[in-house]
């Protein structure tokens, strides 16, 4: 896994070098920073559907704008982010749990950017990857609250509980509107694309888990 992150590092250098020696012109930093509103989609081992409710979390970090044509940029950036969802009653049992998720994510997108008014409109898409480095799961019922530390595994045992992978991958979407000050608003949506619980090791296990959600955030750019 280690070595995947590095092979990112990597082509997000190379594809910022590339960038410049195309399009001479001024790059710019960003910092950003928000609340999440986000869930985990999927099925349970059976292959019901999961009913889960969003979590309120946040992210925040930077990213560089550079260049690449007239209105166009290529933005990476490394954001940490805090994901997962709330549970509901399942099968009459009342509880409530909370998955917390934190990931070092790394946006890679492509920004158009076009003057309206005394600023510009921004519209940007593309892929994100993701590592988890943290968690929890946090279970109430009644007055008694468990917590638990998540683990990051890709195989688990059936009794091996919370375990989800580490590594995380999905497309950015995001609108917003920046000033000619260099601060900045924006609406942003993600799209997990991989199924984050570990393989169990049976064949009758249809669980799945997907990071989904969406974000407001608050930035400067200089």
């Amino acid at each position: 896994m280690k070595n995947r992150l590095l092979s990112i590092v990597l082509i997000l250098a190379l594809s910022a070098s590339f960038a410049i020696a195309q399009e001479p012109g001024k790059m710019s930093f960003g910092i950003l920073g928000g609340v999440n509103f986000q869930n985990l989609n999927g099925k349970f081992s059976s292959g019901d559907k999961l009913e889960n409710d969003m979590l309120m979390g946040f992210h925040g970090g930077v990213n560089v704008q550079i260049p690449i044509a007239p209105e166009f940029y290529f933005q990476p950036g490394v954001m940490y982010a805090i994901k997962g969802a709330k549970s509901t009653p399942f099968d009459g049992n009342y509880y409530t749990k909370t998955t917390k998720i934190n990931y070092i994510e790394v946006p890679l997108n492509l920004v158009y950017k076009g003057a309206l008014g005394n600023g510009f409109v921004m519209l940007g898409f593309g892929p994100y990857v993701a590592y988890g480095i943290g968690g929890k799961v946090e279970t109430e019922v009644g007055s008694v609250t468990v917590e638990k530390d998540i683990e990051f595994k890709n195989e688990a045992g059936l009794t091996e509980y919370p375990v989800y992978k580490a590594f995380d991958a999905g497309a950015n979407i995001f609108v917003g509107f920046e000033m000619a000050s260099g601060i900045f608003l924006q609406l942003d949506t993600q799209f997990g694309m991989l199924n984050i619980n570990p393989d169990r090791g049976t064949a009758d296990d249809k669980s799945a888990s997907k990071n989904t959600g969406f974000g407001l955030s608050l930035g400067y750019r200089f």
